[in-house]
C-alpha cells in the first residue's frame, strides 16, 4: 500500500507572534476609483430615474403610441436593472501584490496537484496539449511535492502515447529550463516568436546556453514530429471503454541519487470510464476523478486546474498562490486563488486582449474587493478540502463516509487527511504500487459515484455545464472566499477562439448555462441573497442575468427603425430640455466605460472593439443562449 502525501497546517508555521512574521500579500483598496464609481453611480442613477419618469409618465398619460413606446420603455428598464447589477463590482475594488519571498523553505511548501483535462485530439491539438503538461512539469516548485494529472476524456491512444514522449523530452527540458532560469516554460512558445526576447536576454550568457539551446530545439522538433505523425495515423476516441490509470513517471524512481535540477515531478495519465448508458458529467466528472485519484497517489492539499489549451507562462505561479493559502489570515476561509485569464493568440490591441485588460480585470478586482472573485474555469489553485466540506465544518461529510465519498477507505482516509488540520508532514517515500494504480482504475469507474454525493454536496457540482464557476459560487454560498492577482506578467497564456463562428457557438453555450442558473432555485437574487453579501450577489446576478441584455440590444436594435420609417417620435427634440437627459445618460456611460478602459493600460481602439463585439454577442448568441 502506497504511503501518502499528508498536508502540513501552516498554522504550526505561522504559531509565532504576527508580528514577527513576515508579510506574505498585500491587499490595496483602489479608494479613489471607489469614491469615483460611487459619485458616478449616483449621477447617472439620477439621469435615468429621469428618463424612466419621461418614459412611463408619457405612457400613463396615453399621449404616445402604447406599443412601440411601452417596448423601448422594458428594454430600459432591463438596461437599468442589468447596470444597477454592475455597481457592486465597482464598489470596493482592490489591487493585490504578493512577497514569494518571504514563503517558509521548500521542504516544508505543502504539495500540489496539476489537473489538465482534455477530450478529443481532433478538436484539441496533441502537441498544444503536452506543451501545457511540460509547462507544469517544469513549475518552480519542489520537484517531489508537484503532481501532473492529465485527464483523457476521449481514451485516444495518440494521447497516452504523446505523454511517454513529453515525458522523454522533459528529462532534458526540464532542467535546460532550472538551469538558465527560463520564464516561458512552454517550449512552443520559447522557441517561436513569443520567447524571441528573453533567448535575446539568456544569449548574454555565452556560447554555453546557445550550444545547448540548438540541441533541446532539436529535440523538441523530434519529440513534436513523432507527436504529430502518430496523430495523423490515429486519433479517434473511444466511447465506450473501461477505466485505465498509468503512471508515467514516478517522482521516486530515482531513489534519492538525482539532483534538484534533474527532477521531475509525478506524471499520470488518467482515462476513467465512459459507457453510452452511463452519464458522463463532462469536466465536471473529469475533475472529481482527478481529485479521487490524486487522493490516493499524491493526496496534496492543493490543485491546479487548467484547461488543456492554457500553459504555465510564470514558473512562480504556484508560489504566488501559495503567499495566499499560506496566510494564516486568510487560510482558514480561503478556497481558491484565481489568475487571470488571458490570450497569447492576438496583440494588445485586438479584441481578446481588451477585453481582458478592460472589463475582465475590472470586474475581477471588483468582486474581489467582496469576499472574492468568480472561479474563471482555468489557471486557479484550489484547496481541495473546500470542495468536501464548510469553512471550519471538517467533520461535515466524514460522520457517514461511505455514503458520502463511496467505499473506497484509501480516498476516505486521504479526505480526512486533508480536512483536519492537526496531520502529520510524511512524505510518500516509496513507489506507486500495483494496488494503489488498481484502486485509481476503481476511482475513476463510472459507477462509483452511484449513491454518493459526488457532484452534489462534494465536489465540482454536476447542477450546470459551467462547473467550475458554479462551483466557485457554491463556495461562496457555504462561506468560502477567494482570491484574485493579476500580476504584471501572465501567470497563465491560453489560446482562444479567433473564428467568429467558434467564438458565438462557445459564448451561446456559456449564456444558456448562466441564464439557467439565474432562473433556478440557485438564482443569486434569492438563493445567493440569503447566502452571502448583497453586494456578491449581484455580482453573480450580473454573470446569470446579463444576457438579458441581448433582448434589449434586440429591441433597440429594431424598434426606433421601424419607428422613423412610420413617423412615429420615440425621443424629445433637440430643442425640448427632457433631450438633455438622454445625452446624459449616454455621455455618462460612455464616460464610464472610457474611464475603465484608461485606467486598466486599455487605448481608444480597445474602446472600440469593446463596443462593437458587445453588440455583436448580443445581437447573437446571448440571445440565442437566453431562448435555449
Amino acid at each position: 500500500m502506497a504511503a501518502y502525501s499528508l498536508h502540513s497546517s501552516y498554522s504550526l508555521l505561522s504559531s509565532r507572534s504576527s508580528t514577527a512574521s513576515p508579510t506574505l500579500n498585500t491587499c490595496t483598496v483602489q479608494h479613489p476609483r471607489a469614491a469615483l464609481s460611487r459619485l458616478h453611480a449616483l449621477l447617472h442613477s439620477a439621469a435615468v430615474s429621469a428618463l424612466l419618469y419621461y418614459r412611463i409618465s408619457n405612457l400613463v398619460r396615453g399621449d404616445v403610441p402604447l406599443l412601440s413606446w411601452g417596448l423601448i420603455n422594458l428594454s430600459e428598464l432591463i438596461f437599468t436593472f442589468v447596470w444597477t447589477l454592475t455597481q457592486a463590482f465597482r464598489w470596493r475594488p482592490v489591487v493585490r501584490a504578493v512577497a514569494p519571498e518571504n514563503l517558509p523553505r521548500e521542504e516544508e511548501l505543502p504539495g500540489v496537484d496539476v489537473f489538465i483535462c482534455t477530450a478529443d485530439p481532433k478538436k484539441e491539438p496533441v502537441v498544444e496539449v503536452m506543451n501545457t503538461v511540460l509547462s507544469a512539469m517544469a513549475l518552480d516548485y519542489p520537484a517531489e511535492k508537484l503532481a501532473v494529472y492529465l485527464s483523457d476524456d476521449g481514451g485516444a491512444a495518440v494521447t497516452l502515447y504523446a505523454m511517454k514522449e513529453a515525458c522523454g523530452f522533459a528529462r532534458v527540458w526540464v532542467p535546460f529550463c532550472r538551469k538558465y532560469g527560463v520564464k516561458t516554460r512552454c517550449p512552443e512558445a520559447f522557441f517561436s516568436s513569443f520567447g524571441d526576447s528573453e533567448r535575446e536576454l539568456l544569449l548574454h550568457g555565452g556560447d554555453e546556453f546557445t550550444a545547448e539551446e540548438d540541441q533541446i530545439q532539436t529535440k523538441y522538433e523530434h519529440f513534436k514530429r513523432n507527436v504529430e505523425k502518430a496523430a495523423e495515423l490515429e486519433n479517434d476516441v473511444n466511447d465506450d471503454r473501461p477505466p485505465y490509470v498509468e503512471v508515467i513517471y514516478d517522482n521516486k524512481n530515482n531513489g534519492g541519487t538525482m539532483n534538484d535540477i534533474s527532477k521531475l515531478p509525478l506524471l499520470v495519465y488518467v482515462s476513467r470510464e465512459k459507457r453510452p448508458s452511463r452519464p458522463h458529467r463532462f469536466k465536471a466528472g473529469a475533475l472529481n476523478a482527478l481529485l479521487r485519484v490524486s487522493g490516493v497517489m499524491s493526496n496534496a492539499p492543493y490543485a491546479l486546474v487548467l484547461d488543456c489549451d492554457m500553459y504555465c507562462n510564470d514558473p512562480t505561479s504556484a508560489k504566488q498562490a501559495m503567499c495566499f493559502h499560506l496566510d494564516p489570515k486568510l487560510s482558514d476561509s480561503l478556497s481558491y486563488a484565481q489568475f487571470p485569464q488571458i490570450f497569447y493568440n492576438g496583440s494588445k490591441n485586438d479584441i481578446y486582449d481588451g477585453q481582458a485588460r478592460a472589463a475582465y480585470k475590472t470586474k475581477y478586482q471588483g468582486m474581489d474587493g467582496i469576499s472574492g472573485a468568480v472561479c474563471a474555469g482555468t489557471g486557479y489553485y484550489i484547496k481541495k478540502k473546500a470542495l468536501y466540506c464548510s469553512p471550519n465544518q471538517e467533520d461535515e461529510f466524514l460522520r457517514e463516509p461511505q455514503k458520502n465519498f463511496g467505499y473506497s477507505t484509501k480516498l476516505i482516509y486521504s479526505v480526512s487527511t486533508l480536512t483536519h488540520k492537526s496531520v502529520n508532514n510524511n512524505q510518500r517515500e516509496t513507489l506507486l504500487d500495483d494496488a494503489t494504480v488498481d484502486e485509481a482504475k476503481k476511482l475513476a469507474s463510472c459507477t462509483y459515484e452511484q449513491n454518493t454525493k459526488w457532484g452534489k454536496e462534494i465536489g465540482y457540482s454536476y447542477d450546470c455545464l459551467l462547473e467550475s464557476t458554479f462551483t466557485g459560487y457554491l463556495l461562496h454560498c457555504k462561506g468560502w472566499k477567494s482570491v484574485y492577482l493579476y500580476p504584471d506578467r501572465p501567470c497563465f497564456l491560453g489560446c482562444t477562439t479567433i473564428d467568429m463562428k467558434d467564438a458565438l457557438v462557445q459564448l451561446m453555450k456559456w449564456a444558456s448555462g448562466l441564464v439557467q442558473v439565474g432562473l433556478s432555485k440557485f438564482s443569486p437574487l434569492t438563493y445567493g441573497m440569503y447566502n452571502m453579501s448583497v453586494l456578491q450577489s449581484m455580482c453573480y446576478g450580473y454573470f446569470a442575468l446579463s444576457h438579458f441584455l441581448s433582448v434589449a440590444c434586440f429591441l433597440y436594435g429594431v424598434v426606433p427603425q421601424l419607428c422613423f420609417l412610420y413617423g412615429v417620435p420615440l425621443y424629445p427634440k433637440v430643442t425640448n430640455p427632457w433631450f438633455a437627459v438622454f445625452a446624459a445618460v449616454f455621455f455618462s456611460s460612455m464616460g464610464q466605460h472610457a474611464y475603465e478602459v484608461f485606467s486598466s493600460g486599455g487605448t481608444m481602439r480597445t474602446m472600440w472593439n469593446e463596443q462593437r463585439i458587445w453588440m455583436i454577442k448580443s445581437v447573437t448568441a446571448c440571445l440565442f443562449g437566453c431562448l435555449d
